[in-house]
């Protein structure tokens, strides 16, 4: 039997915490930074974290399910 590949694009764009959660980084952030606040850049810095509904959707493309 052949192995099961990863999905490159999500190992890519997702890391697991060591408590299991699975973070992201956060859009919005690459260009057109002028009219942005400073707030909302400053918290656009933060991981996101994967919602519970799209979890184990995500946990598939990186074989954790």
């Amino acid at each position: 039997m052949p192995k099961v590949k990863t999905n490159s694009s999500a190992k890519k764009r997702f890391k697991v915490t060591a408590t299991g959660k699975i973070t992201h980084q956060k859009s919005f952030k690459r260009h057109i930074l002028t009219k942005k606040s400073k707030k909302r850049k400053r918290a656009l810095r933060q991981d996101g974290v994967v919602s519970a509904s799209h979890t184990y959707f995500v946990k598939r493309l990186l074989r954790l399910k």
